[in-house]
């Protein structure tokens, strides 16, 4: 059988946005003030190894440049992160500054008790913790679990439990590409997938070879949102993620489709050593997604957060540096401006850390 070989870009077309009642709401509220990401135009990788992906017209797939790519750009993204918690810790005016406090106590936390797991060091990422198959396991007896049809679930190692109880249980697994680089959401089914082959779809390089990639216009419902965390708060559901507001960009995202809404159920998987109490909620930004439900490897606790869910995505906070190194949301505002017939706003101008400035 001939062999293909091809290159991928760095993210998937858009061809098409469907309209959604937001439109005429104000701006799709969701604030961007605070994210970091990275526009990297040259990520890419040469697709020629034995392994074939039968749902992709047999396309071979080459696993390690793959991960050797990833690891590449994931090693930029946590050196740029780095510059930016430095630059706004400093600025003790900075209304994200707290953050980094927090985030920083928890990660050295972590590494210090030896709780962290491979991914190491822990700093910058959602960390992996000791117990997080644990975690994961009660995750999955929540009813809430049972009951759900299409699960979303970050892509970070911690979480990989769920995404694989989530494909075993027989459900729809719906997840981001990591730092949504190759494209946006990638959807997996069980009946896609082999018994041989469903720990690996669990993955990051299985979700890119095995997933089915779906745009903004997807029609599709979660029934459950899981995300990871760096620290939570139990009496408010107030959370802090790495500080790169990938899970709050991906809420807003599917709240753009329709996919989900205040009563979709928001639930996280940390080590109780994640567990804090001194996140104020009155310092909170208006994108901060909060978490109903929240699993350690030793207990389940409902939070009952007052603390309200974002609608969608809010244009005004977003600055023009933000979205130059976005280019999902660059695409999607310029459709909403066709659409609308008129231009969105623009947040101020900000500072970008020093590697985001060379990446532009």
């Amino acid at each position: 059988m001939e062999l293909h070989v091809f290159r991928t870009s760095s993210a998937f077309p858009f061809t098409s946005i469907a309209k959604h009642s937001l439109l005429s709401k104000s701006h799709f509220p969701i604030s961007l003030s605070s994210f970091n990401f990275s526009d990297i135009p040259q990520f890419s990788f040469k697709v020629e190894s034995q392994k074939r992906n039968p749902a992709k017209n047999d396309v071979v797939f080459d696993d390690a440049a793959y991960e050797a790519e990833r690891h590449r750009l994931d090693a930029e993204a946590r050196k740029a992160m780095a510059e930016t918690s430095e630059m706004e810790t400093q600025n003790q005016e900075d209304p994200k500054a707290w953050k980094w406090v927090i985030r920083k106590r928890v990660w050295d936390l972590m590494e210090a008790q030896n709780i962290a797991q491979f991914p190491r060091p822990v700093h910058h990422r959602i960390p992996n913790f000791l117990g997080a198959s644990v975690a994961a396991d009660k995750l999955s007896e929540l009813e809430e679990f049972k009951v759900a049809k299409c699960v979303k679930v970050n892509p970070d190692t911690p979480q990989k439990q769920v995404r694989f109880l989530t494909l075993n249980g027989g459900k729809q697994l719906l997840t981001p590409q990591p730092r949504l680089r190759t494209g946006f959401f990638s959807v997996l089914e069980a009946s896609m997938l082999s018994a041989g082959t469903i720990k690996e779809a669990c993955t990051s390089a299985g979700v890119a070879k095995y997933g089915r990639p779906i745009g903004l216009e997807e029609k599709i419902k979660v029934d459950l949102i899981v995300i990871g965390s760096v620290a939570v708060d139990p009496k408010t559901g107030a959370r802090l993620g790495k500080g790169e507001g990938f899970a709050e960009l991906e809420y807003g995202m599917l709240r753009y489709m329709g996919a989900i809404d205040d009563s979709t159920p928001v639930v996280t998987s940390v080590h109780d050593e994640q567990l804090v109490d001194d996140i104020p909620i009155d310092k909170l930004l208006i994108h901060d997604v909060p978490v109903d439900i929240i699993c350690t490897p030793t207990r389940i606790i409902f939070t009952n957060t007052p603390i309200p869910k974002p609608q969608g995505i809010y244009w005004e906070k977003l600055s023009p540096e933000k979205l130059s190194q976005i280019r999902i949301l660059r695409q999607l505002k310029s459709k909403i401006e066709k659409e609308i017939g008129q231009k969105l706003p623009t947040g101020p101008s900000e500072k970008l850390p020093p590697t985001a400035q060379r990446r532009r």
